[in-house]
């Protein structure tokens, strides 16, 4: 690893030409993936990956170049490379490094790459056990864990100097369901965080599998879905993937700064119904979607976007901060030292509201209960969404009755907030993989059981 006078080195001869910024991002990753296939490994894969990100920055225009060289030498040149695209006086003179302290918002007791593999396949498997004994009606069952572990070290010629190490780990089951006449069903379920194995010790695994295979017997008996508009409560936990996509790209500085999202200039305006407060925490202990820093040496940040309807704040990179006149939300994010750093998502929630789960289903006299959503696409500029349903329910006079399948949850980011009229106290979060301009990253999905009043859901039932 260079030292910092090296560094120093590197940071001036970038700015040289007359770039007002440079940036160095080294980072050292390891991952592992294995898949299990009934009781027996179907995949196992290793890789390593070291480099180096040098961004320059003179005003608004950006240069970003990346290498595998490492060394003084090797980062030199690419320094040289880079600071060709400018030209003029010489900005930065001289680099004072700070304080290399970061915050514990992630701890890690030891690393889960250097845990037995057997350990883990052995989860694994009870993973799988329990997903075939769930049902004669179970025809595949697999099971996988996907993990890295990331060393980071971040510099600037702003003075910051840190590093970094997550350890995202994450285990899941799937399930096919097949019965005669009825075709095939698929379920699934998992669980994960920045955080080393041993956070596993006393996890149900076989509950987990469970969970995948009663998804799919129960959508594989269900009828479709009616089309029409309907008062939908929307689940928990993986539940908040509607507002990430809907409503949280557009609250990133990415998308603010250039005039792209619904949301451009509207802070301190109502934008959500006044039960929604929605919050972006990088803090969260040992969560899948936190960082002690971001991926530009900011400490990452508890950010209120939206308190009671309310817009109060965007999520925002240094290179944006600069175009909209405010300070970094420790919201710079990248995939790995081949991407340049955006504004981006960590753990992104609605908070508790006041009522029961059960309170919600009881005043809903005619709907659907989304109980599990999958994937689905928007487009930022305008939030508009489509989300499928994995599981879902009927609600009749306050009772959640039939199991019904092919849903799609259909509307507008921004019309949604306004038409959320119950949220309930159960918040949790899930666990995804969000792709952007600068890679694909973990991130947190979140929310308690919310009502959406006449949302438009799409199917093909009653044809």
């Amino acid at each position: 690893m260079l030292k910092q006078d090296e560094v120093k080195k590197v940071l001036l001869e970038a700015t040289k030409t007359g770039a007002d910024f440079a940036e160095l991002f080294i980072e050292d990753t390891t991952t592992i993936n294995i898949m299990l296939l009934e009781d027996k490994v179907d995949d196992c894969q290793t890789a390593n990956l070291y480099g180096a990100g040098l961004r320059l920055l003179k005003g608004m225009e950006e240069t970003y170049g990346y290498t595998n060289d490492v060394s003084l030498k090797g980062l030199l040149d690419l320094a040289n490379k880079l600071n060709k695209f400018y030209e003029g006086e010489v900005l930065v003179k001289d680099i004072c490094f700070n304080d290399t302290k970061t915050l514990n918002h992630t701890i890690i007791k030891k690393l889960s790459i250097d845990e037995p593999l057997e350990k883990k396949i052995n989860y694994l498997r009870e993973i799988n056990a329990a997903s075939k004994a769930y049902s004669s009606e179970i025809i595949q069952s697999t099971a996988g864990v996907s993990e890295f572990v990331q060393h980071v070290y971040i510099y600037n010629t702003n003075g910051v100097c840190k590093e970094d190490v997550r350890n995202n780990i994450r285990f899941n089951g799937a399930a096919i369901a097949e019965a005669e006449g009825l075709g095939k069903q698929a379920g699934g379920a998992n669980y994960g965080g920045n955080f080393g194995l041993d956070a596993y010790e006393g996890y149900d695994f076989a509950a987990l599998g469970c969970q995948a295979a009663k998804q799919a017997v129960t959508m594989l008996h269900a009828p479709q879905v009616k089309g029409g508009i309907y008062d939908v409560v929307i689940n928990n936990s993986f539940g908040g993937v509607i507002f990430h996509e809907a409503c949280g790209h557009a609250l990133e500085a990415s998308a603010v700064s250039r005039g792209l999202s619904v949301f451009t200039g509207k802070l301190g305006k109502k934008i959500a119904a006044d039960c929604v407060t929605a919050i972006d925490d990088g803090t969260i202990p040992n969560e899948w979607g936190s960082e002690n820093i971001d991926d530009e040496g900011h400490i990452t940040q508890k950010n209120v976007l939206i308190e009671n309807g309310i817009l109060k704040s965007y999520m925002v990179d240094y290179k944006n901060s600069r175009l909209m006149g405010c300070e970094s939300t420790g919201s710079g994010r990248r995939q790995s030292y081949r991407f340049m750093p955006t504004s981006r998502m960590t753990n992104t929630y609605i908070a508790n509201g006041p009522y029961e789960f059960e309170e919600l289903i009881k005043n809903t006299k005619y709907g659907i209960f989304a109980k599990e959503l999958g994937g689905g696409s928007v487009n930022p500029a305008t939030g508009e969404f489509n989300f499928s349903v994995n599981e879902g329910y009927m609600i009749e006079d306050g009772k959640i009755t039939t199991p019904v399948r092919g849903a799609t949850l259909v509307g507008n980011g921004s019309e949604v907030l306004l038409n959320i009229d119950m949220v309930a106290n159960n918040q949790s979060n899930g666990y995804g993989m969000c792709g952007a301009a600068s890679g694909s990253i973990p991130v947190c999905v979140g929310q308690p059981t919310i009502r959406v009043r006449n949302m438009t859901v799409g199917g093909n039932g009653g044809r």
